[in-house]
């Protein structure tokens, strides 16, 4: 398998962006961060130092310890150090395992503790849900592990590369600020999460080929729109939270 110059840039350079913006959060949450080894991936991407971070304003809450924001950490850094192959689905399917492997830990986090009803039933059935489509992503990707390039994940012009990485551009500008309360900081970060999905998962609805892991994206999208949206409607009735 090849390594891509450019589209899983994109996730390593969300990695970087989580970790550097919240370095002054708490000493736990630098640790989480910053004791990762670089991988040999990591300096192939090159210098992210001119990164620009101005998307992620953290303000003053900035020093809330974040369990949540930690894991997220740890998915953007296992994203960043696959490597793409250059078909769509077998990319796709292999992206999407390791950030449904995020979901479920940040489901953990929740259940270990959140204390709202509502988010604690959510988070078990986002797990239940996500450990059920990992049981069938893991085989596609292996199945797929030799199938014939058909984009090019170097080029930023390519419409699926452009479409992944956009999913993680958005997810980065609407990265929330972390909170002393779990259940808040779960239903904001799992929200972002949710939509990044979504637009990962309509990548491969526009440009997959494989007609089962189209079946299980669209699942997907349909599945957590609808969750997003209980989501949402539980930080409106909970702003107290904030």
């Amino acid at each position: 398998m090849k390594t891509s110059a450019f589209f899983f840039a994109t996730v390593l350079s969300g990695g970087l962006l989580l970790s550097s913006c919240n370095s002054n959060q708490s000493a736990e949450t630098a640790t989480a961060t910053t004791d990762t080894p670089a991988s040999a991936d990591t300096a192939a991407h090159g210098n992210m130092a001119g990164m620009d971070h101005s998307a992620m304003d953290h303000g003053s809450a900035g020093t809330t310890t974040s369990p949540q924001m930690a894991s997220m950490n740890e998915m953007m850094a296992k994203m960043s150090a696959l490597k793409p192959n250059g078909n769509t689905d077998h990319d796709f399917a292999d992206m999407m395992l390791e950030h449904h492997r995020g979901a479920v830990a940040m489901a953990d986090i929740e259940l270990r503790d959140g204390k709202d009803a509502t988010m604690r039933r959510l988070a078990e059935k986002i797990k239940a849900d996500q450990q059920k489509e990992m049981s069938e992503l893991g085989p596609i990707a292996e199945r797929l592990d030799t199938a014939p390039n058909n984009y090019k994940p170097q080029d930023p012009a390519d419409p699926f590369a452009s479409k992944m990485k956009a999913s993680m551009d958005e997810m980065m500008k609407n990265m929330p600020a972390p909170v002393a309360n779990p259940d808040m900081n779960f239903n904001m970060l799992m929200t972002v999460h949710h939509q990044s999905a979504v637009a990962m998962a309509e990548a491969e609805l526009a440009h997959g080929k494989d007609t089962k892991l189209k079946e299980l994206a669209q699942q997907m999208v349909t599945a957590q729109k609808k969750e997003i949206q209980q989501l949402q409607s539980w930080h409106k009735k909970n702003a107290d939270k904030m």
